[in-house]
């Protein structure tokens, strides 16, 4: 009885909470490739740092595996997403030890295309792969709290038809090409991404204990307060008292289930604000502290340079490209 009481309590803490996931994604570059593979075959990808990894089974299939994870099957029609780029295997069959993705594709760039063609005379599958680099800075707490993949099937993806032709488009060996190409094949990937999300964080809403963080109502309810009201002057004291835990419970189920302390949580979401309001509006500079939380232009300053390596002013001015 307490549980479901809980539970329906929550509904809209988690619906804020999922927004602050999707909210500040946007992505930097997309390096995608098309892959034509025949069985025996195998891969082996890196780990990537600051970068989503998106794969679609066009048609064929194949396994996906990680270290200490269970072998996955794909089909044709599925896709896959690794959220904080986890290194993992693609491969005809599990347990297939395969090369290195640099050894095949040596260089990855943002902003160009590949093509794989690799393996034996058996059956033939074909896949769309894309990695999609993103700020690190802009990166939340729950996003890098998300599973080390997450798949959606050919049912699943087949409901949500804005993703189903988006992917089919951006598969097609005939994609056109043209002025202004690198941008849109970088927001339809960007698209591609948060509709591939979309249904997975109406699961998790539906079925918070499939995402550990949510089901902590103090650590879920401080998300949300970083995510909304950091402009506030918190402290950890006063945020662990808004949600009714002691400073040191609070601290360390925090950086448990976060992955890092509350306070650089709080200032990463600050920063991440004021990168937004120096790059995308015209708000004088000296009007920026205190609008993501800072009573000193002073202590702002310092912040934001130790964050992003660079200065306010340098950062409006186009220092952005070097954080």
């Amino acid at each position: 009885m307490d549980t479901v009481r809980t539970e329906t309590g929550n509904d809209d803490r988690n619906d804020d909470l999922l927004s602050e996931l999707l909210q500040p994604l946007r992505l930097t570059g997309v390096f995608d490739s098309r892959w034509h593979v025949r069985t025996p075959w195998a891969i082996e990808g890196d780990a990537e740092q600051s970068c989503a990894v998106l794969h679609y089974i066009v048609e064929g299939g194949c396994w996906i595996t990680a270290e200490g994870q269970p072998p996955q099957e794909l089909h044709a029609g599925d896709l896959a997403v690794f959220p904080t780029g986890t290194a993992h295997r693609l491969s005809d069959r599990p347990g297939r030890q395969g090369v290195p993705l640099k050894a095949v594709l040596p260089e990855r760039q943002p902003g160009t295309s590949g093509e794989i063609r690799i393996g034996g005379t058996g059956p033939e599958s074909r896949l769309l792969c894309a990695g999609l680099h993103y700020d690190a800075s802009a990166a939340t707490g729950l996003y890098k709290a998300l599973p080390w993949a997450l798949v959606l099937d050919g049912s699943q993806v087949d409901r949500e038809p804005l993703l189903r032709d988006t992917l089919r488009l951006l598969a097609a060996p005939d994609r056109p090409i043209g002025p202004g190409d690198r941008l849109i094949t970088l927001r339809a990937f960007e698209m591609a991404l948060v509709l591939a999300l979309r249904p997975l964080l109406r699961e998790f809403a539906e079925n918070p204990a499939s995402l550990p963080v949510l089901r902590h109502p103090g650590v879920s309810r401080a998300l949300v307060m970083i995510a909304t009201r950091f402009a506030e002057p918190w402290t950890i004291e006063s945020l662990a008292r808004e949600v009714g835990m002691s400073r040191s419970a609070f601290t360390a189920a925090f950086r448990a289930l976060v992955g890092e302390a509350p306070a650089r949580h709080l200032t990463g979401r600050r920063m991440q604000e004021a990168a937004r309001l120096l790059g995308e509006t015209s708000l004088p500079q000296s009007a920026v502290p205190e609008r993501v939380g800072y009573q000193s232009a002073v202590g702002f300053h310092l912040a934001f340079r130790k964050w992003f390596g660079v200065t306010p002013g340098e950062y409006r001015a186009g220092g952005a490209s070097a954080a």
